[in-house]
């Protein structure tokens, strides 16, 4: 497979590692779009959130459960965001399942 996450994960392609755990890997975004701008991924491979079915949601389960303890980690006690972007129109640029954890300053509250 040639997908930039899966190659991430593996090791082959180097990143900024922030967590990483038997189903979730999160790492710096290389094009932040604020002060803490992190990307966890699911280890297994789901092209987006429209491939989430019964028999992998346990990955989605285990991003949502790193979350809080990535976001304390970095110290945004005072609240991020958390995205996905999904197929073309979404602007989904990695056909990997990824959330963006977004924060370290007063986000906008347009999301447009």
């Amino acid at each position: 497979m040639d997908c930039l996450f899966c190659k991430i994960v593996a090791g082959e392609i180097p990143s900024k590692k922030v967590y990483e755990d038997e189903a979730v890997y999160a790492f710096y975004d290389i094009q932040p779009q604020a002060p803490v701008h992190v990307l966890i991924v699911p280890r297994c491979h789901i092209a987006s959130a429209q491939e989430i079915t019964p028999e992998n949601a346990d990955a989605v389960s285990a991003i949502f459960a790193a979350i809080p303890k990535i976001a304390e980690a970095l110290g945004l006690a005072n609240g991020y965001r958390v995205v996905t972007n999904c197929g073309e129109d979404g602007c989904q640029s990695v056909k990997h399942l990824h959330f963006h954890l977004i924060g370290g300053k007063k986000l906008s509250e347009t999301m447009a």
